[in-house]
């Protein structure tokens, strides 16, 4: 993998691979001025109108007598009166807003396969949703307002039981900052941490996948379920008599034993499931593809005089010759290679880039078009 070792304004001046090294699941990193004169991408009535939607994902907390209170959307009454110390949380923003995908993608000096989406927070005076931790890394980006975040890398990590939300029984902050408009924090995993708005504020948290070992381990039996091949069936036509009908045999336990031993998987098998499952649409995302698409024809005069680019919300990986998009993979040739690993890294084509690939690609690309997957830019 290339090393980027240019300096970025967004880490503070600092290389990506002095980011990875020094902090990234190490230490917490406060930068200054991340996004100079950054303004909100989102108004917050526009807010309010997406948490009234059912196709994203969204929650309203608030904090009263010592007990946390949560509502999942779709949320129909916001702003909320009658409540104080509110916070509006809406979760992968990047999936139906152009800007916010596009600041979401200035962090892919990490992988793809690592980044998850781009939440905002929005928040009253006294808002947030108290002391805790992330399982994941993550960035705070102070869109507007301020937040004073108080962090501590504390080992007891007890949470308060009978609340909707992993509250820290016994929080300690080590470190208070309050951010501005365009200051950033990088906290790693497990780094206790609380934000309270000061004021009317959003704080913009870009977000990184880290399933558990559980989580993917279920899935790959899953994945393998299918392509399992025993055949015959248990038979034992030299079956004794017993004095104890009850007791499994040991005849019976070796035999079935022995044939689940012969189920083998390979490095293949991994990287398929690995690629389809990260690639995986989130149960709340949905596509839509053009009402009226282009014929097959059109469609590809259209693809080279314009160029192509994928959706905001279709995530694409590779591996070899593996290509992987939206829970599907398909080996690809050398003269094919390159193009689609160019969509998967850079997000879109320019028509000279069409032009050489393959009919079998081309009428992919058609399809991933029909479903939504692809644009015409």
């Amino acid at each position: 993998m290339k090393k980027i070792t240019s300096s970025l304004p967004l880490l503070g001046g600092i290389s990506a691979e002095e980011f990875l090294s020094e902090y990234w699941h190490k230490k917490p990193l406060l930068i200054r001025q991340a996004i100079s004169g950054f303004q909100p991408l989102l108004a917050k009535t526009d807010l309010f109108d997406m948490a009234g939607r059912d196709d994203v994902e969204s929650r309203l907390i608030s904090f009263f007598g010592k007990h946390w209170e949560m509502q999942s959307g779709p949320h129909q009454h916001i702003p909320v009166k009658e409540k104080k110390d509110w916070t509006l949380l809406l979760q992968g923003v990047n999936l139906h807003n152009d800007a916010a995908d596009a600041l979401l993608r200035q962090f892919r000096f990490i992988p793809d396969s690592r980044l998850d989406d781009l939440m905002i927070s929005y928040a009253v005076d006294g808002g947030g949703v108290g002391p805790h931790f992330d399982s994941y890394d993550v960035f705070l980006l102070q869109a507007y307002g301020q937040r004073k975040w108080r962090i501590g890398a504390q080992k007891d990590l007890t949470l308060i039981e009978g609340m909707p939300l992993k509250i820290l029984r016994n929080f300690k902050a080590e470190q208070e900052f309050v951010l501005e408009p365009g200051d950033m924090l990088y906290l790693p995993p497990n780094y206790a941490h609380d934000g309270v708005a000061v004021g009317e504020c959003m704080t913009y948290s870009i977000g990184f996948r880290a399933p558990s070992y559980q989580e993917l381990g279920e899935s790959f039996l899953h994945f393998m379920s299918e392509s399992i091949d025993l055949p015959g069936r248990y038979a034992d036509p030299d079956l004794k008599s017993s004095a104890k009908p009850a007791e499994i045999s040991t005849e019976m336990l070796n035999d079935i034993s022995a044939e689940i031993a012969k189920i083998r998987f390979t490095d293949d098998d991994i990287l398929i499931f690995l690629g389809e499952h990260l690639t995986e649409p989130k149960p709340s995302v949905f596509f839509n593809g053009p009402e009226k698409p282009l014929p097959p024809k059109r469609f590809q005069q259209s693809a080279i005089k314009n160029g192509l680019k994928l959706s905001r919300k279709s995530q694409m990986l590779y591996k070899g010759k593996h290509v992987f998009i939206n829970g599907e993979s398909f080996a690809v040739g050398r003269e094919d290679k390159m193009c689609l690993t160019q969509l998967a890294n850079q997000r879109e084509l320019d028509g000279s880039d069409i032009t050489n690939i393959s009919a079998d690609v081309l009428e992919a690309f058609c399809l991933w078009y029909e479903d939504g997957w692809l644009e015409i830019r």
